[in-house]
């Protein structure tokens, strides 16, 4: 459990309980069990970003919402620096620099990943609304889309229909760095 989940968990509950959600109706709407729901809002279960956008969208926030507590703001010009970014660290082998983070009614969430390598020998597949496209800036890392595998390395890419469960690893022993831009389903609002 850390700080950032603990923070995220009580935006999360603090934006339900405005929408006058019982736990029980927000868990069946997000697709999960209200005993998860707990755990994500008090921090102690570490989420998946298809846990997020979904979440955010039933909450009729951004995503940024969540993860920050600031709404965006600007809506014409994001600029990001090199090596800045709104950092998300909340997983122990990756780390995410979110790259529109100010930017309001965003249609793309871009993020700057790094998969640290931790052993794992088949890593847990998530899936989110939308799309996904994937270009690798370093390393190497094994790809997983439901039962496709691809060994990725820098200049590789990879555009996929996110509602498929996937996942990423490192291959080598060494970190992989890439940039992820997802995109929301068709059916989605522009909050997200």
């Amino acid at each position: 459990m850390t700080e950032q989940l603990i923070d995220i968990g009580r935006r999360l509950r603090g934006l339900r309980l405005i929408q006058d959600l019982s736990p029980e109706d927000f868990a069946a709407r997000v697709g999960v069990s209200p005993e998860e729901l707990g755990a994500y809002e008090r921090g102690e279960k570490d989420f998946s970003f298809s846990f997020l956008y979904t979440a955010a969208r039933h909450l009729d926030v951004d995503v940024v919402d969540l993860l920050s507590g600031d709404s965006p703001k600007l809506s014409t010009c994001c600029l990001v620096r090199r090596g800045e970014g709104f950092a998300i660290d909340r997983r122990q082998a990756y780390s995410y620099k979110h790259l529109a983070f100010t930017f309001r009614s965003k249609i793309a969430e871009p993020f700057m990943v790094t998969v640290e390598p931790k052993g794992e020998e088949s890593p847990v597949q998530h899936a989110h609304e939308g799309q996904e496209f994937d270009y690798m800036v370093s390393g190497r890392m094994r790809f997983f889309l439901g039962d496709i595998v691809y060994d990725l390395e820098a200049g590789d890419s990879v555009y996929f229909d996110s509602g498929v469960p996937h996942a990423m690893q490192t291959l080598n022993g060494a970190p992989a760095t890439f940039l992820a831009v997802v995109m929301k389903g068709e059916d989605q609002d522009a909050v997200v």
